[in-house]
């Protein structure tokens, strides 16, 4: 099965090479691949050896779930190194110049050489993954140098690779490689032990402790405060990692509700020119605003326009405060994004249905503060239930206080539970 595994990942690998001269991300990805093979090679002549932890994280998501474990090992250890590698572009690009890591880099193509050639250049003194992106030759080769490797936030469903007719092999991987595996709920830790996986316990999820962080630390942002004085009579919603098809329903409400005094402002996912052009097409050139711009539009034009676009990265998170509700986007795609950065200001939140796959959405449905929709008139009747019943809404914003609250704690869990290097 090794052998089947390296040869689809060589496959995939030719197939990313092949794409780079036309394919802005994989060609990326090409790029980020050869700079990390380079910084391999300083690692490798680097004589001071301070131990070394290594964070592996696919994308932007999983890399905030991994800070609040990070940065409290960086606090307790400050004279351990820490690496931490991409999958995707979309994390590395964003948080390649991160001040608490000595060496950002992508995460080499998964074959055995690679393997081979990081673990034995790197030299870490324990691993950590988070949630999934689980590369087995990598593990291997951590295996075979006896490192301690650990995975925090996991989550398994019995519709996982691991848990089918075929998954065998990729189950031995995980009994064999994983020093211990920090899952989030009881049935991913039931489905692991139903297999024989024991080195296993349930944590919870670190993205509650990282999303309490951000909330309690956020600073003012003045761009948006003045852009909410000057729409102090409107009801202000955000439309976070929006999508076309969440655009295209918001912009519907919009139009419909005229008669209620509404402003929006909306981060969209994917933030390129296209992209935001089709934005300012959708709700009207004379309605929208780019963030970018703001400080160039005066006072009087800015209150004229009800839709301010948020043409940034990583501003998002801290910007939920100031809404009375928050729509999240991709549940008309492959699946929402976070809903917990809304949720950690007691903002009620919506989304499509393509969100069974999410535990924190079917806990956040079942406790009264989110609302799930599958078509325009269910999302209109909850926007105008949660804007007209104050009772209500207080209900759902309180619900959502309390399953934060009710979460946290996932950190110091994990850390009670590890074992690093001696310094």
């Amino acid at each position: 099965m090794r052998t089947l595994y390296s040869l689809a990942i060589g496959c995939y690998t030719l197939v990313i090479r092949l794409a780079s001269p036309f394919h802005p991300k994989a060609r990326q990805m090409v790029q980020g691949w050869r700079r990390s093979l380079h910084a391999l090679e300083n690692c490798a002549s680097d004589s001071e050896r301070q131990p070394l932890l290594w964070f592996h994280a696919s994308s932007l998501g999983e890399f905030e779930q991994a800070r609040p474990v990070l940065e409290q090992l960086r606090a307790d250890h400050p004279g351990h190194r820490i690496c931490i590698t991409f999958f995707s572009p979309s994390g590395y690009e964003v948080r390649r110049e991160y001040p608490f890591a000595d060496l950002v880099m992508y995460l080499p193509p998964d074959t055995r050489r690679n393997a081979r050639r990081l673990v034995e250049n790197l030299r870490p003194g324990v691993v950590f993954f988070v949630k999934y992106d689980f590369w087995f030759n990598y593990l291997d080769a951590l295996q075979r140098k006896h490192v301690p490797v650990y995975i925090f936030s996991a989550i398994f469903r019995p519709s996982h690779y691991f848990f089918k007719p075929y998954g065998k092999w990729f189950r031995e991987q995980l009994k064999r490689c994983f020093t211990h595996i920090f899952v989030q709920n009881q049935e991913s830790l039931q489905l692991l032990r139903n297999y024989g996986i024991n080195q296993c316990s349930r944590a919870g999820d670190t993205r509650f402790d990282r999303v309490k962080a951000i909330a309690d630390g956020a600073q003012p942002n003045p761009a948006v405060e003045r852009f909410a004085r000057l729409h102090k009579d409107c009801t202000l919603l955000i439309a976070g990692s929006s999508w076309p098809p969440d655009e295209r329903l918001l912009q519907r409400y919009m139009i419909a509700q005229q008669q209620r005094p509404l402003c929006l402002v909306l981060a969209p996912h994917v933030i390129n020119a296209s992209h935001l052009d089709d934005i300012v097409r959708l709700f009207g050139k004379e309605q929208c605003v780019r963030y970018s711009r703001l400080e160039h539009v005066a006072d009087e034009e800015l209150a004229r326009r009800s839709v301010l676009v948020v043409d940034n990265i990583g501003m998002l998170a801290s910007l939920y405060r100031y809404a009375r509700t928050a729509y999240i986007g991709g549940g008309w795609g492959h699946g929402i994004h976070n809903i917990l950065e809304a949720v950690t200001f007691g903002k009620p939140v919506l989304f499509g249905p393509n969100h069974k796959k999410f535990q924190e959405a079917k806990d956040i449905l079942a406790c009264g503060g989110g609302f799930a929709h599958c078509n325009y008139e269910e999302l209109e009747a909850q926007l105008n239930l949660l804007l007209d019943d104050n009772e209500r809404y207080r209900a759902a914003s309180d619900a959502c206080l309390r399953y934060v609250a009710q979460n946290i704690g996932s950190t110091q869990t994990i850390l009670a539970n590890i074992h690093l290097p001696e310094q």
